[in-house]
C-alpha cells in the first residue's frame, strides 16, 4: 500500500476514531497508528498478513472494538490484557494456539470470536471475565473444558466443530449460560449427565453430529426439565 493511501486512511481515522485497514497487503501494524493511540475506538486490520502485534499496540487506551480476521496471526503479546476498554474482539481465521495470561485483564470484554484458530483447550483466562456475554470458539481443535467452568459468566458459548469429548458437571453451575453449541464434536451420550440437564440454566443445547443419535438424547434423565426451559425461552421470544 502506498504512503499516500495509508495517509488517507489515517487522516480519516483521526477524524472518526475508527481505523479501517482491511485487505491492504499489510505485513505489520503501521507505526503511523501509534500517534492515534489515545483516540482510536475501533480498528479493523482484517485480511492482511500480520503474524504479530507490536508491543506498543496496548497503548490504544480507548480501543473498544478490534477486528483482525484472517491475518495469519500467530500469537497475542503477553501484555495484551492492558487493553482494558476492549469490549468486542474478533480474531477469526488465524493461527492462535493459546491466549496470554494477561487476557484476564480485559475486564470490559463482552463479545469474543476466535473461530477457525488452533486452540486445543478452552482458555481458562476467560473464566474471570465478568462482563463476557458471548464466546465463539467454533472450528478449533479443543478437546477439554476446564473443571472450574462454573466461574464462566457467558450467556452463549459456541464450540461447534471441535473435538470435545467430556463435559465437566460444573458447567451446570454457570450462572448465566443459556446457549451451549456443541455440534460436530466427539461427545458420547454419557457426557450429558442428569445434573447438567436438570440443574443448569441452559435452554438450548445444540448437539447434533456427535457420537450418538438424537433419539437417545431425547430419552435422557433430565431431558424433560431441559425442555421446560427450552419451551419457556421460546415462548418468551414469540
Amino acid at each position: 500500500m502506498g504512503n499516500n493511501n495509508l495517509k488517507q486512511h489515517i487522516d480519516t481515522a483521526q477524524k472518526t476514531g475508527a481505523c479501517q485497514l482491511r485487505k491492504l497487503n499489510l505485513k505489520e501494524v503501521p507505526e503511523e497508528l501509534q500517534r492515534l493511540s489515545k483516540m482510536l475506538r475501533t480498528i479493523d486490520l482484517s485480511d492482511n498478513r500480520i503474524p504479530q502485534l507490536p508491543p506498543w499496540f496496548v497503548t490504544f487506551a480507548s480501543l473498544k472494538n478490534l477486528t483482525m480476521n484472517n491475518c495469519k496471526l500467530l500469537s497475542l503479546p503477553e501484555n495484551f490484557g492492558q487493553l482494558r476498554k476492549l469490549e468486542i474482539l474478533s480474531l477469526n481465521g488465524n493461527c492462535l494456539t493459546h491466549l496470554p495470561r494477561s487476557f484476564s485483564g480485559l475486564v470490559n470484554l463482552k463479545t469474543l470470536t476466535l473461530t477457525g484458530n488452533l486452540l486445543t483447550v478452552f482458555p481458562e483466562e476467560l473464566l474471570s471475565l465478568q462482563q463476557l456475554d458471548s464466546v465463539d470458539l467454533s472450528s478449533n481443535k479443543i478437546t477439554d473444558l476446564p473443571c472450574n467452568m462454573a466461574a464462566l459468566q457467558a450467556v452463549e458459548i459456541n464450540l461447534n466443530h471441535n473435538q470435545v469429548s467430556i463435559l465437566p458437571e460444573t458447567i451446570a453451575q454457570c450462572p448465566r449460560l443459556k446457549v451451549l453449541r456443541l455440534e460436530e464434536n466427539s461427545l458420547e451420550i454419557s457426557a450429558f449427565t442428569p445434573t447438567i440437564l436438570k440443574k443448569s440454566k441452559i435452554s438450548l443445547f445444540a448437539v447434533e453430529g456427535n457420537l450418538f443419535d438424537m433419539k437417545s438424547f431425547h430419552h435422557l434423565e433430565g431431558y424433560d426439565e431441559y425442555m421446560e426451559r427450552f419451551t419457556a425461552t421460546k415462548r418468551k421470544f414469540n
